[in-house]
């Protein structure tokens, strides 16, 4: 079903074997509504059978057509004569048959419901698990819009098919084979040719079924693209107002949706067609039947009794083909579902190196010869950079937008992997791609430039990265962070509930939070990575100060694109254009380091002052 690869990640072969996969744990369910959905397709064709006797053999004087076991018995209890005196006895059995008929019913409803939401509980969570554990780089390369798309509306659709259509298929089976019984024990040749149109429907079933395929795979495409374009607004309402943007996004939205609609209308053409084909198949095959079964009736072939059973059988008959056509037409549908749920479930997962080491990571950190590059157009990010951070420093990156800064701090996190021959990165006597990354990041505290709160209170979102933790940490932390004094201010203090994304802190507050956040876990080694760009000067000197008094022992890292925010840490490393162009003190890059020199001069002169 599944292969293992080398990297000890299981692989599915294929779709079945992932449906089969997500089926542990609702299977048992599924087989006990089938069972009951067996039980009430006998019931249903036991009724037309009791009309049929009644009709030929109570009502009539026809001997009843039963086996000799149950005649026999049947004679011994009273036969014809006893239902004749008494017809109570056959409604009584009719209800009790009807009775027993609903009670299955329920029995497969209930069932196969539950196995259904055990089913797709088991899909989103193992969906859920395996996207946390993708590398970073996945997520980059896929779109979240496309993502949630997968996640929700394709395990609708493969839920839908398993509980709806696939539990149904033993049910229609025992039906169909059922239904073809009894009719072949009334009129064999009538039920030839009630037959014929079994592999009529099959056919153009499986006709439909070639026609639809890369149609509904298209179609989940662009629900993906439409799904996208509806979260990036939904997260980033506040710049689309805050520029005026409201017509564009919309018109944008419109376009797609314009787009995905009229797609959706072409296919609805011919899931139309399909389904009037049917539909024109099963009026011909009820006309037929019952144009022949009546002139048999008249001609005496037949008896009154058996023609209102085989008619009776033949509507029976009639719906479970019609589902049998369905089944295979939306298998189209939930096959292209499957795939697309398929694809993050064989993503590549990040694996630990075999035997992972887990070294003590207040040790100097070495760059050497770094170079990588994120693929496609975008060429190298950083090239041949080699620098060393002592243990305990506090050292800047200073560089233009897209120089590379940010880039360093992802190699060093292990978010991206560096590949053989670009270089290593060294923690003490150790090589990064040795150690744990789960490990690494423990051990390394990084703070982005745009933090993502999550919509719960201030004390949730800073204690989030700490399993054990009391109120003083909280308060500490906030205290270093130049944010306990605007926390007391708010009302509910730390219970302040912070909205989607935290949008009802100011840009400063988000940036100090996501700091304290970093702070509580007191890692050896802390990045800030453009994190104090929302501070004012004062504010971000006070942080400072209060950064080198609680943890003077720490490595930090502060990547930053202003003078103020490096010019005292103990060394700078300026990046231009991916590549290392100097790494010293402030005071000998403004007297060696030209480049060093341009920005100190350029932002002094747009009021960049020393404090």
């Amino acid at each position: 079903m599944m292969k293992e690869t080398g990297k000890g990640q299981n692989q599915f072969k294929s779709s079945a074997s992932l449906v089969i996969y997500f089926l542990r744990g609702s299977i048992g369910f599924f087989l006990l509504s089938m069972v009951f959905a067996s039980a009430v397709s006998f019931l249903d064709m036991v009724l037309p059978g009791m009309i049929s006797f009644t009709v030929d053999s109570v009502i009539g004087d026809k001997t009843p057509n039963l086996p000799a076991s149950v005649l026999l018995w049947f004679e011994n209890a009273g036969g014809v004569e006893l239902l004749r005196r008494r017809p109570v006895l056959i409604a009584v059995s009719v209800i009790a048959v009807a009775l027993a008929g609903a009670v299955f019913r329920f029995l497969f409803r209930y069932f196969n419901e539950v196995g259904a939401e055990r089913f797709v509980k088991r899909i989103r969570d193992e969906l859920f698990a395996k996207i946390l554990r993708l590398p970073y780089a996945w997520h980059g390369a896929n779109s979240t819009g496309d993502i949630i798309q997968r996640c929700t509306s394709d395990v609708e659709t493969v839920k839908v098919f398993i509980s709806e259509q696939l539990t149904s298929l033993i049910r229609v089976i025992v039906l169909i084979a059922m239904a073809i019984r009894f009719m072949w024990g009334i009129d064999p040749f009538m039920t030839k040719i009630a037959s014929i149109f079994i592999p009529v429907v099959i056919g153009y079933s499986l006709f439909f079924y070639a026609k639809i395929g890369d149609a509904f795979e298209k179609a989940d495409s662009e629900e993906g693209r439409l799904s996208a374009i509806a979260q990036e607004n939904l997260t980033g309402v506040r710049v689309v107002r805050a520029f005026g943007r409201e017509r564009f996004e919309r018109d944008r939205f419109e376009k797609q949706n314009d787009y995905y609609t009229g797609f959706w209308i072409r296919l609805m053409r011919i899931l139309s067609l399909n389904w009037v084909t049917g539909d024109v198949m099963t009026g011909l095959q009820y006309l037929i039947v019952n144009i022949m079964g009546a002139v048999f009736c008249v001609r005496g072939t037949v008896t009154a009794g058996q023609f209102i059973a085989f008619v009776s059988y033949n509507s029976l008959l009639i719906w479970p083909v019609r589902s049998l056509g369905r089944v295979i037409s939306e298998m189209s549908k939930a096959g292209i579902s499957i795939e697309r749920i398929l694809y993050i479930m064989n993503a590549e997962e990040e694996t630990e190196p075999e035997g992972a080491l887990r070294p003590p990571m207040d040790r100097d950190i070495r760059f050497e010869h770094v170079s990588f590059g994120y693929g496609g157009d975008s060429g190298e990010a950083l090239s041949d950079v080699s620098f060393e951070i002592h243990a305990g420093e506090t050292v800047g990156i200073l560089g233009g937008t897209g120089s590379g800064k940010s880039t360093l701090m992802y190699l060093l996190e292990k978010l991206y992997p560096l590949q053989e021959g670009c270089g290593r990165i060294m923690i003490g006597d150790t090589d990064l791609s040795e150690i744990s990354s789960s490990y690494v990041r423990s051990q390394i505290g990084m703070v982005l430039q745009e933090p993502f709160l999550f919509s719960r209170s201030i004390e949730d979102n800073i204690a989030i990265t700490s399993r054990s933790y009391k109120r003083e940490d909280v308060r500490r932390a906030s205290k270093t962070a130049d944010l306990l004094e605007a926390v007391d201010r708010f009302p509910s203090g730390f219970e302040t509930f912070v909205g989607e994304r935290g949008v009802t802190l100011s840009g400063g507050q988000k940036q100090r939070t996501a700091i304290a956040r970093m702070l509580i876990r007191k890692c050896p080694v802390m990045i800030f990575d453009d994190s104090t760009s929302a501070l004012d000067l004062k504010t971000e000197k006070a942080f400072r100060e209060a950064l080198l008094k609680e943890y003077p022992d720490v490595t930090k890292i502060i990547i930053a694109q202003r003078i103020s925010s490096v010019m005292y840490a103990d060394r700078v490393a300026v990046i231009n254009d991916g590549e290392l162009v100097a790494c010293d003190t402030h005071d000998n890059l403004m007297k060696t380091c030209e480049i060093y020199q341009d920005i100190c001069s350029s932002q002094m002169k747009g009021g960049e002052e020393d404090e």
